[in-house]
């Protein structure tokens, strides 16, 4: 017999989020409320707002970037669960007008699934769950969704935001908290890599 969705576990997941194009404050604020609206979500928590140095390409606008709390549903199994959350974050990617660019390049909006509940997931990506350049990117069309994100411990533009709201964190996996990761990363990173730019307003679903 199937459960209804309301009487399903729930599992706490970590979404970071990205922009550097257009109004990237107001893009990330828009897709906090976009995935608090998502079906079965629930957010619990939503960090400050940062202003990042790119990572990867670097001729490129400053990025803002977040992370937010939900507890979602956790599906049939941890894997159907995380696909099924991935495929909806590709949509408000597209929502936000999201186009195919390069790696690392600029974006209107990127959203990374980071940690999902106590899981460690390696699973192919259902079609819906692909990469928006996956027709563009090879390396993007043969990749596996990986929870905890597979470069989570080496970006100091999501392990900033993380650390705001779950300083003692152990992802799966992991043998130190995100709050000691953090600081390590950051001793290899300039002192301009991160800064705070925002606190978020629930009020007005913003940051000031």
């Amino acid at each position: 017999m199937v459960r209804p969705m309301h009487d399903r576990r729930r599992v706490r997941t970590y979404l970071g989020l990205g922009a550097n194009l257009g109004d990237p404050a107001a893009t990330l604020a828009w897709a906090v409320g976009a995935a608090e609206a998502l079906p079965q979500s629930r957010l619990r928590a939503v960090s400050r707002l940062y202003a990042t140095a790119p990572w990867g390409v670097t001729d490129q606008p400053v990025f803002r970037n977040a992370v937010i709390v939900l507890d979602v549903a956790a599906g049939d199994t941890p894997d159907a669960g995380a696909l099924a959350l991935l495929g909806r974050l590709k949509g408000l990617e597209r929502d936000a007008g999201r186009r195919v660019g390069e790696r690392w390049g600029p974006r209107e909006l990127d959203v990374d699934l980071l940690v999902f509940g106590r899981h460690r997931i390696l699973v192919h990506r259902s079609p819906e769950a692909r990469s928006l350049d996956a027709d563009t990117d090879p390396t993007r069309a043969t990749r596996r969704l990986e929870v905890p994100h597979r470069d989570l411990g080496e970006r100091l533009f999501v392990l900033a935001p993380l650390a705001d709201v779950a300083p003692g964190l152990v992802p799966p996996g992991w043998r130190e908290t995100v709050a000691t990761r953090r600081r390590r990363i950051a001793t290899a990173e300039p002192d301009d890599a991160v800064r705070v730019v925002g606190t978020w307003d629930a009020g007005d679903a913003a940051w000031r």
